[in-house]
């Protein structure tokens, strides 16, 4: 195996219900997510913990469980990256030329039902705003979008408590 084939890294399909409403956008999973073959495996990720506040899920809640309650409430979740080359999980170390984007043309229009797309972290609306905004429709480019911050524990600027008051308030939920 090649160097950079170790790098290389590929994102998840995305995980949406029959209706959904908004769309929250990674980057590109981490390792332990890509090894576990789950968004947001990390146990230290605020994500998870953040859905199960917003969403009244059960602590104890299998992976399939949640995303059955999150698709259910008209959340879907993906990444804006559908590969690049990364060593470890900081989206700090990817390659920017190595970065392939999924396609949003055909799943905005495939799902009009969507009217927020969330950015889980800077570089998800960075690259969203400079790889793919450009190549919608005036329709898909007119649907709101937020940046939020990252669940990622590599974001220690806030602790779980801020960062769940910042995506209640941004996402609408009471």
């Amino acid at each position: 195996m090649r160097k950079n084939d170790s790098l290389q890294k590929r994102c998840f399909p995305p995980v949406l219900g029959k209706r959904p409403r908004t769309l929250i956008l990674g980057s590109m999973p981490g390792e332990k997510s890509l090894r576990e073959q789950q968004y947001y495996a990390h146990p230290q990720n605020a994500f998870w913990f953040i859905m199960q506040e917003l969403l009244n899920m059960p602590p104890d809640s299998c992976y399939q469980e949640k995303l059955a309650i999150m698709t259910q409430c008209g959340i879907a979740l993906w990444d804006v990256l559908q590969s690049c080359q990364r060593e470890g999980s900081l989206d700090s170390s990817i390659k920017n030329k190595s970065i392939r984007i999924n396609d949003f043309a055909a799943l905005l229009k495939r799902h009009a039902t969507i009217e927020l797309i969330a950015f889980n972290g800077a570089k998800a609306e960075q690259e969203f705003k400079r790889r793919v905004a450009p190549t919608l429709s005036e329709k898909a480019q007119n649907i709101s979008r937020v940046r939020l911050p990252s669940t990622s524990p590599a974001m220690a600027s806030l602790n779980k408590q801020q960062k769940l008051a910042i995506w209640k308030d941004a996402l609408k939920f009471t």
